[in-house]
């Protein structure tokens, strides 16, 4: 790795570490926001639910705009808009305000990962492309760490605007930085796709969601993904302290696990994928089931489960954070590299997707099962916590399937 390429992919990577701790913010507020704004769990549910939406449905609009315009003019838009967004979160109190400022978040966040990702390939050689994804992936999720017990510890001694402006002001330091450092490809500080036309765009995103690969990819990726995410982002810190009973430090203690669980098991998911390319289905597979298993236990658990227990679901449900990154590998290697943008972008709706459906469906449950003017209940949340078993069923269906098609397309047997 040239001494360029690290300060490249560090500036950017630093970019979407920033993304991650503005995503995550909100997992250690989510009490905290429902005083301040006098909102129900449906309407909490609705700062993530807005947020993964606005983020979802632009990755394929910043797909087609990493491939024409280059990643570090997107990259800088999405810092730009990212730090509006929770510069205004962090003055505003009222509801429909705070709203429209967590979809700034997601606007900009939206505009991160897939620019990381396209500098990557653009300045690591093939055969480190797959680490580089995985430390840009798993890294990214320190952000998550910096947002539980750092900033749940921010609020009480600073307060909600204080400590989300001061968050805000990190994005102007990253600017001038992004400005300074990151070109897009070695040699060049802009590299300009083709003009695209309605025809053009068209014909890019069909060849892409076409091909089984890249949909085996958007499956790996929605399967994988929505666990994790949905406890860091909104609901692991309510579950943990009102659904099983344990104190805020603790419920802040296990996220953090599951972040450093995450960061931990990327790198060996990065080893097996590149020893074992042919069983990456297979490894995804085995990562759902565990989840699935390790779920399971905690639901059916008479009362609150065991610490022990607890920590071993926040690891295990970690480890399909990295396991995600697999679908990255099936775009980028059954696609062109014209087109790879788009094909990102198709990928990474998957997970975001699973997580919007899942978010809603929790904060609806719990609102159902919860009684009138009572708090939220340990029955409600594992009422709410079950909602994952379709989503797990859907998407492991359709890995089966989709690996059987490439498999067959690729011309390869299964064993």
């Amino acid at each position: 790795m040239s001494r360029a390429a690290g300060w490249v992919w560090a500036v950017a990577f630093s970019v979407y570490l920033l993304a991650v701790f503005h995503r995550s913010s909100l997992a250690v507020a989510g009490l905290v926001a429902s005083e301040r704004f006098g909102i129900t769990a449906a309407q909490l549910a609705t700062f993530v639910t807005l947020q993964l939406l606005v983020y979802a449905s632009l990755q394929i609009p910043v797909g087609l705009a990493i491939d024409r315009l280059g990643p570090r003019r997107v990259l800088t838009c999405g810092l730009v808009v990212m730090t509006v967004g929770q510069l205004t979160f962090a003055v505003v109190d009222t509801y429909p305000a705070a709203v429209l400022a967590r979809v700034l978040v997601g606007a900009g966040d939206a505009m991160t990962f897939g620019c990381v990702l396209r500098l990557v390939s653009a300045w690591f050689s093939p055969r480190r492309v797959p680490l580089m994804t995985q430390l840009t992936g798993v890294g990214g999720q320190f952000g998550a760490i910096l947002a539980a017990v750092p900033m749940t510890w921010a609020f009480g001694e600073f307060g909600w605007t204080r400590t989300y402006a001061g968050a805000a002001s990190i994005g102007i330091v990253l600017l001038v930085a992004l400005l300074l450092v990151v070109h897009d490809a070695p040699g060049a500080r802009r590299v300009v796709g083709p003009r695209m036309s309605v025809g053009l765009v068209r014909r890019s995103l069909a060849d892409s969601w076409s091909h089984p690969g890249t949909r085996l990819g958007f499956w790996t990726h929605f399967t994988t993904q929505f666990s994790a995410t949905t406890l860091g982002m909104l609901w692991g810190y309510p579950f943990l302290v009102r659904g099983e009973g344990r104190s805020e430090a603790t419920a802040g203690v296990l996220l953090t696990v599951l972040v450093v669980a995450v960061m931990t098991a990327g790198p060996i998911i990065a080893w097996l994928v590149t020893r074992h390319p042919y069983h990456r289905s297979d490894l995804v597979m085995g990562v759902v089931g565990a989840i699935v298993v390790v779920w399971t236990l905690v639901l059916a658990w008479p009362g609150d489960a065991p610490l022990a227990v607890l920590v071993a679901l926040v690891v295990v449900v970690g480890i399909g954070g990295p396991a995600s990154m697999i679908g990255f590998e099936y775009g980028r290697e059954f696609n062109p590299s014209h087109r790879l943008g788009a094909a990102i972008g198709i990928i990474n709706q998957g997970g975001f997707l699973a997580t919007l459906v899942l978010v809603v469906a929790i904060g609806l449950v719990l609102d159902w099962r919860t009684p009138e003017g009572a708090g939220f209940t340990p029955e409600a949340f594992r009422w709410a916590m079950a909602c994952q078993y379709v989503l797990w069923a859907l998407g492991l269906g359709q890995i089966w399937r989709y690996r059987r098609r490439t498999r067959r397309l690729a011309g390869l047997r299964t064993p």
